[in-house]
């Protein structure tokens, strides 16, 4: 039987170091969906459309992604050109919301997304709507938050420490805020496990996450 594990948050809660180190450890393949609307972002800002809701639409659906699933190197290409290096620039997470919350564009992602779920079968994925929307029946479903502070220190170092005061308030702060218009990652829903990872080690958040993946049935707990 197939292991699918979602795991939503806001940014710089931590959601994709713990899915990959989780994916690592147990062997799975590993989905950054954030990736998908990066490169459309990517894509839209090349052909001046962002401020074009339909011309946005249009792109999405004609654009050809492929998602590379490794956790030590995942990519991602649009259209046959690898963009894995492109969609982590400064200027496309200033973009990504204006496609994220284009809900025909969500839409269409999700199906992109719900297909390679089920081509690999094992798998965890992370993103926004991942435990409500995408996955709703994955195996685990967990929400990871962390404070505001701990998030912009996060994203700050994963970028290198070159985003000044006002560009980590509009990556983190502003974009959650954009986001949370047409998604939900703000409250677990029903079913859902919080972890708040704002005093955690990331070894600490993927042990959390482990320990929720279900048993084998007739498995039996080591003697002590």
């Amino acid at each position: 039987m197939s292991l699918v594990i979602a795991i939503d948050g806001p940014s710089g809660s931590g959601k994709s170091s713990t899915a990959r180190l989780v994916a690592k450890r147990l062997g799975l393949a590993y989905l950054d969906t954030g990736s998908m609307y990066r490169a459309i972002a990517l894509g839209c800002t090349a052909g001046g459309l962002l401020a074009d809701p339909d011309g946005i639409v249009a792109f999405t659906r004609r654009a050809t992604l492929t998602m590379g699933t490794d956790p030590d190197a995942p990519s991602v290409s649009l259209n046959g050109v690898d963009v894995t290096d492109e969609i982590r620039a400064p200027q496309v997470s200033a973009d990504v919301s204006a496609v994220a919350t284009v809900q025909a564009v969500r839409d269409w992602l999700t199906a992109q997304m719900r297909r390679v779920v089920a081509q690999c079968g094992d798998i965890v994925v992370e993103g926004r709507d991942i435990t409500t929307v995408v996955c709703p029946t994955a195996d685990v479903r967990v929400l990871l938050v962390a404070d505001a502070a701990a998030r912009m220190r996060r994203r700050n170092a994963q970028v290198g420490g070159v985003l000044t005061d006002g560009q980590l308030r509009d990556q983190v702060v502003r974009r959650d805020r954009d986001d949370a218009t047409v998604s939900r990652f703000t409250a677990p829903a029903p079913g859902v496990t919080l972890i708040d990872s704002t005093d955690m080690t990331l070894e600490q958040v993927a042990d959390a996450v482990i320990a929720l993946v279900p048993k084998p049935s007739g498995s039996l707990d080591a003697c002590e």
